[in-house]
């Protein structure tokens, strides 16, 4: 039985409330009042969200919706300090946006291998009476409370990260495609929306290259507003360096196809239409005749003619999305950080 693919959760998080200080004094002979020596209070645990390489999908978030960081201790006499309230560590995949769900402000884009952050400090621990202590006054009799932990209501979503991310209209063959290169074995079938959730794979090139591809659910019209699977779909694309169009060759207007996905990618976000893609004609196997080399859907756009079930083509599309996939990225690597 597979994991149900969980790419969106709401969860409750605070961190822990710092100690209270304390009000003490010694107890020895010839020392007035014994002298102050009440400790401060411990601090509040964190809250930390740090990427698990292990984690696929948010599931396990969906089931525990409340997170909360352990108090610090109240501080104790012989200027003892509180024990600290232990931080919390929320683990989650790579790829994941983390925004205030009230304000919608982003809070993290935690997309690196390791990638940790500090998402709320606990509170301080309040001051003893011994931190209080002047040469006017030598027996204070005052402490300060810990300081309220903060607590937020977060919406985590994650956006699958791949190299190249397959987009197409339902039954287009991007499945078979992806079942053919790699490892991977999403469901195929003769019916829309076989693909329900995203699928990666491996795909090697020789013995030592490979890079990641994703299958994500076929993309309809008025995606961009809702419709079908909609923005569940739109927002992985978002972490693909590379776009490959997989279109039906057999349909009577393959650029028809090819100017809807075109249109509801920039409807969502115009920045989509920016990233690197490679047009693939597939089911070329149902053809009489091959299309024309001087056939173009739009000036220098790349298309090469395939057929994901016989494997025609596949070598040639592969090897050029490679040397796609490795430009992007010596492109980023020049980047400066922000």
């Amino acid at each position: 039985m597979t994991r149900a693919f969980i790419d969106r959760v709401k969860i409750d998080v605070k961190s822990g409330d710092g100690g209270n200080g304390c009000v003490s004094f010694r107890r020895e002979k010839y020392v007035p009042r014994g002298g102050p020596d009440g400790g401060n209070g411990g601090r509040g645990g964190d809250v930390i969200f740090r990427v698990d390489s292990g984690i696929r999908t948010l599931i396990d978030l969906r089931y525990r919706k409340s997170y909360k960081a352990g108090d610090g201790k109240a501080g104790s006499g012989a200027r003892k300090a509180g024990k600290c309230g232990e931080s919390i560590v929320v683990r989650i995949p790579q790829g994941t946006l983390v925004e205030d769900f009230e304000s919608g402000e982003i809070l993290a884009d935690l997309t690196g291998e390791n990638d940790e952050l500090v998402l709320l400090k606990g509170g301080r621990g309040g001051r003893g009476n011994y931190t209080f202590r002047s040469s006017t006054n030598k027996t204070p009799r005052r402490a300060t409370g810990g300081e309220p932990g903060n607590t937020k209501i977060l919406q985590l979503t994650m956006k699958v990260i791949a190299d190249v991310g397959l987009v197409g209209l339902p039954n287009a063959g991007k499945s078979t495609l992806l079942n053919g290169v790699s490892a991977a074995h999403p469901r195929i079938a003769s019916y829309p929306f076989t693909t329900l959730t995203p699928t990666l794979g491996i795909v090697a090139i020789g013995e030592l290259a490979s890079f990641c591809m994703v299958d994500i659910p076929g993309l309809i019209k008025g995606a961009h507003k809702g419709k079908g699977l909609g923005i569940q779909f739109l927002q992985h694309i978002e972490r693909c360096r590379v776009l490959l169009f997989v279109i039906d060759a057999s349909v009577s207007e393959v650029k028809d196809v090819y100017d809807q996905l075109i249109g509801e990618l920039g409807a969502y976000s115009a920045d989509l239409l920016l990233k690197p893609r490679v047009v693939a004609l597939n089911k070329i196997d149902l053809l009489e005749e091959p299309f024309p080399d001087d056939f173009s859907f739009a000036q220098e756009e790349e298309f090469y003619q395939i057929s994901a079930a016989t494997g025609k083509g596949i070598p040639l599309l592969l090897n050029r999305l490679y040397e796609i996939v490795n430009e992007h990225s010596r492109v980023e690597d020049q980047e400066p950080s922000p």
